[in-house]
């Protein structure tokens, strides 16, 4: 038996005691309320940031968005597999998940920003990220060692949401630094604006053809007045 046990009767008869609590114990240092409260705060922060990296997954087509937008499903699943473990520890406490789609923004550290571009969508993502990493590294804090559990779990999430801060950031090449409009313009940079582009493409299509005629025209009849002349 480790040294630092030093009655083991005694934590068998505590142990024994309010055996309704499941995993929380007497020796349980934190305010159970209050981590409850805290876990289904960044329970709602991941279930949004789960909804706005599908929508962007969804919505980020064309060429140059194909990397960015697998980047956007993985990201959402590993959110999905941290929205997971938080609702599990939630439980574990002894405390009721909260997913009520109602207040799920309102609770979110995170914001559902939605970005009209490729480059907007990066960066509402990386935005969102930054938010979190900064929320977490309070939450460890925070917990320290009154709940060791709690925090060596958001531990783990900080690190896959750093992870993904590195990814976002790396996506940024795309983005001119000075003008903040992406480069290497193609019809999935700007997916909302796609139908628009293809009419005035479509327009201007017809407009050259409009053109090639008239000039064709006018070179018929220069032609005939220089016979008519002869």
């Amino acid at each position: 038996m480790p040294s630092f046990v030093t009655d083991v009767e005694e934590i068998r008869k505590r142990a024994a005691q309010k055996i309704e609590d499941g995993a929380v114990t007497d020796t349980y240092q934190g305010d159970v309320e209050q981590t409850i409260s805290i876990l289904n705060d960044a329970l709602a922060t991941e279930i949004v940031c789960v909804l706005r990296y599908m929508h962007h997954y969804f919505m980020a087509t064309g060429v140059h968005a194909m990397a960015v937008r697998d980047e956007f499903k993985e990201h959402a699943d590993a959110e999905r597999e941290h929205a997971d473990k938080i609702a599990e520890r939630i439980q574990q406490l002894g405390g009721k998940p909260d997913f009520n789609p109602a207040s799920l923004v309102q609770r979110s550290a995170s914001q559902y920003a939605e970005g009209k571009s490729l480059s907007d969508m990066i960066k509402e993502d990386l935005i969102a990220e930054r938010i979190v990493i900064e929320v977490y590294q309070q939450m460890i804090r925070h917990f320290a060692d009154h709940d060791p559990t709690t925090r060596v779990m958001i531990e783990g999430i900080l690190s896959d949401e750093e992870e993904h801060a590195s990814d976002l950031s790396d996506l940024l090449f795309i983005t001119d630094p000075r003008s903040g409009e992406t480069e290497g313009e193609d019809p999935g940079t700007h997916p909302l604006d796609m139908r628009s582009d293809e009419r005035s493409r479509q327009q201007r299509g017809a407009q050259q053809s409009k053109a090639r005629e008239n000039t064709g025209a006018s070179k018929g009849n220069n032609k005939n007045r220089k016979k008519h002349a002869a």
